[in-house]
């Protein structure tokens, strides 16, 4: 943890270029802008999420995928963590969140850490954003400096949050038509797909590519067979859907460049990860190929796609507000105040983002 406090001190308040990337944006998003109001910030977010590692080494792949599904239903605005209130309808139970969400108490932590520390500044998004970068950086993934200055949204979309988020069930086309929704390309999607480098599944998602794919009564043929009798003990026909299977079979907990060597292998998990290189013809596939066999080439790429995914539809200036608790908006947010807040913005600021 030493050597992650130096960093966070030495980079703080250095505004820099990484990759080529100047860390600035439309949405005016800043990795010091929190520099003088919160410097111990990164060094907070660290240590809790390292901390929670020491007994559940399945939170980094949960807090990453937490942040993916707060971006992709109406932006990077900490949506997700709204609890259900009598005006609020909470996207925790929306069908791609239910009984599968985590983390969410780990996100609570650091928000209480870091609110002794700097009292009513740092967002709730910010938190996220923040926690998914620790999360791949300690799963030996690479780091990057995180873009910040996001506030909280006054309002959750449980809609959104069933219609948008990609399913693991997806062809290539639905996949390339959510990412491009968002402002996301094809090597976005290939790149940021490459999460699923860790992480676990329930069968539920993927049990019919075993059993009955399109309902054809057989296995979904991309499978690899050795891969299709593993998943099938794992997974027993007419089970409960409730077993977990590791996304990447070969190193389930460490963020590396084997999910591409999986599906080159025929050993993607969802069909939607399959489909990146089993689609006929695909552009997906010289992508796979690229970042299977060159390490540096994929990590490079994943924090550029995950620079660009955290600033989706972000507030920033007055817009939303810094939560005192990520799970509740502040208790001056009355419904009149959602009412003042929208009627500041443009129709196209105003509007939610989908994917």
């Amino acid at each position: 943890m030493v050597s992650v406090h130096l960093i966070a001190k030495v980079l703080c308040c250095v505004v820099f270029v990484f990759g080529g990337l100047l860390f600035s944006s439309d949405a005016q998003l800043d990795p010091s802008f929190y520099c003088k109001t919160c410097p111990n910030l990164q060094f907070i977010v660290h240590k809790v999420v390292w901390k929670a590692s020491l007994t559940d080494p399945r939170i980094f792949a949960s807090l990453v995928r937490l942040h993916f599904h707060d971006c992709f239903v109406q932006g990077c605005d900490a949506s997700v963590l709204l609890n259900n209130t009598d005006t609020i309808v909470s996207e925790q139970q929306a069908f791609p969140n239910n009984n599968s969400l985590r983390g969410l108490d780990v996100v609570n932590k650091i928000k209480t850490r870091v609110e002794k520390a700097c009292p009513d500044v740092v967002s709730c998004a910010d938190i996220l954003a923040l926690a998914a970068e620790a999360s791949t950086f300690f799963s030996h993934g690479p780091y990057w400096k995180v873009p910040l200055g996001r506030r909280d949204s006054l309002t959750a979309n449980r809609t959104l949050a069933n219609q948008n988020l990609p399913a693991p069930f997806f062809t290539l086309d639905q996949l390339k038509a959510a990412f491009v929704a968002q402002g996301l390309n094809t090597t976005d999607l290939v790149t940021l797909s490459g999460a699923h480098t860790f992480g676990r599944s329930h069968c539920s998602l993927f049990v019919n590519r075993l059993y009955n794919f399109n309902n054809t009564g057989k296995p979904d043929p991309t499978l690899n067979t050795t891969y299709l009798k593993k998943l099938i003990k794992i997974c027993p026909q007419n089970g409960t859907g409730t077993n977990l299977t590791n996304l990447d079979p070969t190193t389930p907990n460490k963020f590396d460049k084997n999910y591409y060597s999986n599906l080159k292998g025929g050993k993607g998990l969802f069909q939607s990860d399959q489909e990146l290189f089993s689609t006929p013809n695909a552009d997906t596939i010289s992508i796979v190929n690229k970042f299977s066999n060159n390490k540096d080439a994929f990590f490079d790429s994943f924090k550029v796609s995950m620079i660009k995914m955290g600033n989706i539809g972000v507030l920033t200036g007055d817009k939303g507000e810094i939560r005192k608790q990520c799970n509740f908006i502040n208790k001056k947010s009355t419904k009149l105040d959602v009412n003042i807040v929208a009627s500041k913005e443009s129709p196209e600021e105003g509007m939610v983002s989908s994917i």
